[in-house]
């Protein structure tokens, strides 16, 4: 059974284009879905503190350093666990939402989901999908002044997410629409 990660952005409850577009691109897949709601249920920045223990090696943490990791362990466990991630991303004045950019914050993790090596940083989370299902409010995906889409891509492939697909959720909506009537 494929196990599928829907990470939620929008705060918008209602009327939220990326919360449509994401519920058409999973009623068309099988699998069980684990749903981590970033709007409901935000997400700390990244602390001193945490920013300290993400360098210390699993089994030399003390347990206040366990602690403060706790979540994004959660976090980075919710994406090893997944197949396929699928991310409703509304665009935020030009870049992503700060409740994803903390989400991001949180699972790049040294010698976790990333590696540096001879040859420069090796992703750790390879053999996963990802679906970023974007609400640009008009701005066009890729344009120059997108930055959330590459931004997001990048951060996928560094930590070994290379296949990925993008879809604009207002052309996706357009077409469950258009298919409805």
């Amino acid at each position: 059974m494929t196990n599928i990660l829907h990470i939620v952005t929008s705060t918008n409850i209602t009327g939220s284009q990326s919360r449509q577009a994401t519920g058409h691109v999973l009623a068309d897949m099988d699998g069980t879905v684990t749903i981590r709601n970033l709007s409901t249920s935000p997400l700390p920045q990244v602390t001193a503190a945490w920013n300290a223990a993400r360098l210390v090696p699993a089994a030399d943490l003390n347990d206040e350093e366990a602690r403060v990791l706790g979540l994004s362990d959660t976090l980075v466990a919710e994406m090893q666990n997944a197949d396929t991630i699928v991310i409703g991303m509304p665009m935020h004045n030009f870049g992503m939402p700060t409740a994803l950019k903390a989400w991001v914050d949180l699972i790049c993790r040294p010698k976790v989901t990333f590696e540096y090596t001879s040859e420069g940083p090796h992703g750790l989370l390879n053999g996963k999908k990802a679906i970023i299902v974007a609400a640009s409010g008009g701005v066009p995906i890729d344009s120059p002044v997108d930055f959330a889409t590459p931004h997001l891509r990048q951060v996928l492939n560094f930590i070994g997410i290379t296949d990925i697909t993008t879809i604009a959720a207002k052309e996706i909506n357009a077409a469950k629409a258009e298919a409805a009537a």
